[in-house]
């Protein structure tokens, strides 16, 4: 018997898989973490807050305990970066420097926005004399003094403490994020979606809430990480000057004030110069985070 030929088979072509939609939010976090600045930003910010908060297990040194046997002494090895006037460790208080000054832009950072966001989305929003009343009002922040009122509410409430500053600078600093974010819901609010919402019944908190804050939440993200930044250095110029945290309180505005000496500057550069290189190298990470981030979210970046 001969073999029965062999039906040539033919492999079918297969349809292609088509890939799957991921979200904005999905592909935002993908352009992140291939942003190699962004991310060695972020790991310099976090590094330097989780070393900040566990200052009291890192060192048995106190950072406010004057001690006149060791002034003004040189790095060693018993004090890595030296001691100040006070014969206080300059390691020692730079860690819990750290913490004081990130709690005081963290917790900046967050009022200005709360507020900042509420007026900016019920302005856009609801329009008209809503809207023209919230602006005036927001002109009138823009354009107050800021120094002169921080020095005035500091004589006013003399040894009151860190709340007050952070209430007096979260006061007189909402209006650029409410101006920001306004514009971003006037663009918004056009749409058809929004429409639809409005036609259907939803009242004006739930579609500011469920529809128009979702769209904007990138810009107001984007926004407070410069304005934690920013912060910083306004509590280090505060007090550099003598009008921000108390000058028994250890924050890095208050180690760099002791560089208003031009013989510290020349001859005791451990005093200064280690609180001067974290806060340029943190707020050059935190805005290195933020243009990732702003980059993230923009659809158009190739980055």
């Amino acid at each position: 018997m001969q073999p029965m030929p062999v039906k040539p088979q033919f492999d079918l072509p297969r349809r292609p898989i088509p890939p799957k939609s991921q979200s904005p939010w999905a592909i935002a976090r993908r352009k992140f973490v291939r942003n190699r600045l962004a991310m060695l930003g972020l790991v310099f910010i976090v590094t330097i807050t989780a070393l900040s908060i566990l200052a009291p297990y890192l060192t048995a040194e106190d950072p406010t305990r004057l001690n006149i046997r060791q002034i003004n002494q040189e790095p060693s090895a018993d004090h890595w970066l030296g001691t100040d006037k006070g014969g206080r460790d300059v390691l020692t208080r730079l860690l819990y420097g750290g913490r004081v000054t990130l709690t005081i832009s963290f917790s900046i950072a967050l009022l200005v926005v709360l507020t900042g966001t509420v007026i900016g989305v019920t302005a856009g929003y609801f329009g008209g004399r809503v809207d023209n009343a919230l602006m005036r009002f927001t002109d009138f922040i823009l354009t107050f003094p800021f120094l002169l009122f921080v020095i005035v509410i500091s004589a006013i409430f003399q040894g009151s403490g860190i709340l007050t500053l952070i209430f007096v600078v979260s006061l007189l600093s909402w209006g650029s994020t409410a101006r920001l974010v306004r514009s971003k819901v006037l663009a918004e609010k056009e749409n058809e979606y929004i429409l639809s919402a409005i036609s259907i019944g939803c009242t004006p908190l739930k579609v500011m809430v469920k529809h128009l804050l979702p769209n904007v939440i990138s810009t107001i993200i984007v926004q407070a990480i410069y304005l934690v930044a920013t912060m910083i250095a306004v509590e280090t110029s505060l007090s550099f000057l003598g009008f921000g945290v108390q000058a028994n309180v250890p924050s890095w505005g208050n180690m760099m004030s002791d560089a208003i000496s031009p013989e510290v500057i020349r001859n005791q550069w451990w005093v200064w110069a280690p609180a001067g290189t974290l806060i340029t190298l943190t707020i050059l990470a935190i805005n290195f985070v933020g243009e990732g981030l702003k980059d993230a979210f923009n659809p158009k970046s190739k980055r």
